[in-house]
């Protein structure tokens, strides 16, 4: 039976702190599905198929030299009921610091109690990457930053697009 997880987020945009998790989750399943959150509440920088393509040109690789399959899909309810619809019996989590534990062992245990079936696995982020989040990049970008030390290098370039104006 494939080992088949779930790795959510909305990756906008898709950051090496990102890819440092994709790079340990695709050593840990046969089938990694990586899913993009849709939330009608937020207004994101990039589209969701621009996200979706983000994902495939720069996870694609990475799952492929590890014989780890890699699916993208979005989803705009509960995560662990995406995790169901995908099959997964696994759900990762990125953890940076001790503030991101304390939020998702609330979120481990509630999904756990709606799904038992589904284990979430916690990688801790490489300590390069454990500052980075997504909405530091959106606002560095937005101010003109270079922000290539955080994203990988196409992301970097979309990003100065989007700012372009």
């Amino acid at each position: 039976m494939p080992r088949i997880a779930l790795y959510p987020g909305s990756f906008d945009p898709v950051t090496n702190g990102h890819l440092d998790v994709v790079r340990h989750a695709v050593t840990l399943c046969d089938r990694l599905v990586v899913a993009v959150g849709v939330n009608p509440g937020k207004k994101p920088l990039f589209s969701v198929q621009e996200r979706l393509q983000m994902v495939e040109a720069i996870f694609g690789p990475v799952a492929s030299a590890a014989g780890c399959a890699l699916d993208r899909t979005t989803y705009d309810g509960l995560t662990v009921t995406a995790a169901q619809k995908a099959g997964a019996t696994i759900m990762i989590r990125g953890l940076r610091d001790g503030t991101d534990l304390d939020y998702e062992m609330q979120l481990a245990g509630m999904n756990e109690a709606m799904a038992p079936e589904v284990q979430t696995v916690f990688v801790p982020a490489s300590p390069g990457v454990r500052p980075i989040t997504a909405t530091l990049v959106r606002q560095i970008a937005s101010m003109g930053g270079n922000v290539s030390a955080f994203v990988p290098n196409s992301v970097a370039a979309s990003l100065k697009t989007k700012f372009a104006g």
